[in-house]
């Protein structure tokens, strides 16, 4: 009984400090589901496409106070190695077309594809046959260990008969192989990379070397699904140099943004925007607005990504700064149940607490009247001594009860009906 009439005496202060409690616990669990400040992405080799485009996310992402660190890596295999590994700290990365699917990467999801990333095929003084007969017996670079671009490599000379006995392959990156390839000390080059690395744009503009066109590209893309066929157009090198002197063929996987399911939804938003940044503009392969695109060639778009493509942006992100804009989705993400659960709650409570006190003073008046038949019948063997002492603590009990203001009026009520009752116990 202590502990209830100290709670009913200090109610207020109880009520403030359940509402400090669940402010406290809001605040944890808002804190705890804040997206990182520290994201690491799988890139490529330094100098390479990959790595050029994540130094642009990275300075887009800076701007929202979010640090993006770049892991250089050999090409899109060890990118897709390191984000399947949980305890690689990686949870971004370019992928190449055609290296992976859902089946084997089941903890990935893809943001979409965002620019093409053809297969260059260089060479010097190399006279090629029908077949390629010419590069038997040569040094071909086709990529490190661990690229997409020696995967692919590969698998389309395999297709034309060429092996490591058929020529020496080597595991050179592109800017090696570039400065190799000017310098005469290998043939031929193959590389999987954009037309915006600049390893590219020197082989182009460059004397004695020649682009190949890929004959029978629609053959490839039939075999390979995942590849499409792109032209260079004449020119598009050195125009006063007409480098290349003709358009040329290329097969060209899309690249693809991937990320981890366990990613934060707010940062897959913040990588997607900083996509339409970086790669909706035009380009000798691409239209404007053509990417990034809502393409799940390899793996499944996260549900951010059809979202985004949907709709854009989440409302309050268009508007607000984004760490600000995280914190009150959060918060308002928090508070949505709490409100569904309070407001019906709020309505019923105050009919519920008035029926409480109602019940209290209720409870003494079947008191009162159980006294009252006592004296009417005086069957209960109970003298009016014994009565006194009841109508005595039954108003003791009337005197420390609390109630609110508003049923003051039925307890002074009750204390004039233990009144009248008293009086006709006198009068007998």
């Amino acid at each position: 009984m202590r502990a209830r009439e100290y709670i009913r005496a200090h109610r207020l202060r109880f009520i403030i400090a359940v509402i400090a409690v669940a402010v406290v616990w809001a605040a944890f669990v808002v804190l705890r589901t804040l997206p990182p400040h520290t994201v690491v992405m799988a890139t490529g080799p330094e100098g390479g496409a990959y790595h050029e485009v994540g130094a642009r996310y990275r300075e887009i992402l800076a701007q929202a106070g979010v640090e993006l660190r770049l892991l250089p890596t050999a090409g899109a295999l060890e990118n897709l190695a390191r984000l399947r590994d949980p305890r690689s700290g990686v949870s971004v990365g370019f992928l190449q077309g055609g290296t992976t699917d859902e089946k084997d990467s089941p903890d990935l999801a893809s943001l979409g594809t965002v620019f093409y990333e053809p297969l260059w095929f260089f060479y010097r003084d190399v006279h090629l046959g029908r077949e390629l007969e010419g590069l038997r017996g040569r040094r071909i670079s086709i990529g490190p260990e661990g690229s997409g671009s020696r995967a692919l490599s590969l698998e389309l000379l395999a297709r034309n008969g060429i092996s490591e006995r058929f020529a020496e392959l080597l595991p050179l990156t592109p800017q090696a192989a570039g400065k190799k390839l000017l310098r005469g000390e290998i043939d031929a080059a193959l590389m999987l990379t954009s037309w915006d690395s600049p390893v590219v744009r020197r082989l182009m503009a460059a004397d004695r070397i020649d682009l190949v066109s890929f004959p029978r590209a629609d053959a490839y893309v039939a075999l390979y699904p995942f590849l499409n066929k792109v032209v260079a157009p004449a020119g598009v090198g050195d125009l006063a140099k007409k480098r290349p002197p003709t358009d040329v063929v290329l097969l060209a996987p899309k690249a693809s943004l991937a990320v981890r399911r366990d990613l934060h939804p707010a940062i897959e938003y913040l990588l997607l925007d900083a996509a339409v940044q970086i790669h909706s503009g035009p380009g000798i392969f691409q239209k404007a607005g053509q990417f990034p695109a809502a393409e799940s060639i390899d793996l499944p778009l996260s549900n951010e990504a059809r979202q985004f493509y949907k709709t854009g942006r989440p409302f309050l992100q268009r508007y607000l700064p984004f760490w600000l804009a995280v914190l009150l989705a959060r918060l308002l993400l928090l508070l949505i149940p709490v409100v569904g659960i309070l407001y019906p709650l709020a309505r019923f409570m105050p009919a519920l607490y008035g029926w409480k006190m109602r019940q209290r003073i209720h409870k003494l008046y079947g008191e009162l009247r159980f006294i009252e038949h006592a004296l009417e019948t005086r069957k209960s063997g109970q003298g009016p001594d014994d009565l006194a002492a009841q109508l005595d603590q039954l108003e003791e009990k009337a005197d420390h009860l609390q109630v609110p203001v508003s049923y003051v009026g039925m307890l002074y009520m009750l204390r004039e009906h233990i009144a009248l009752v008293r009086g006709r116990l006198e009068r007998q």
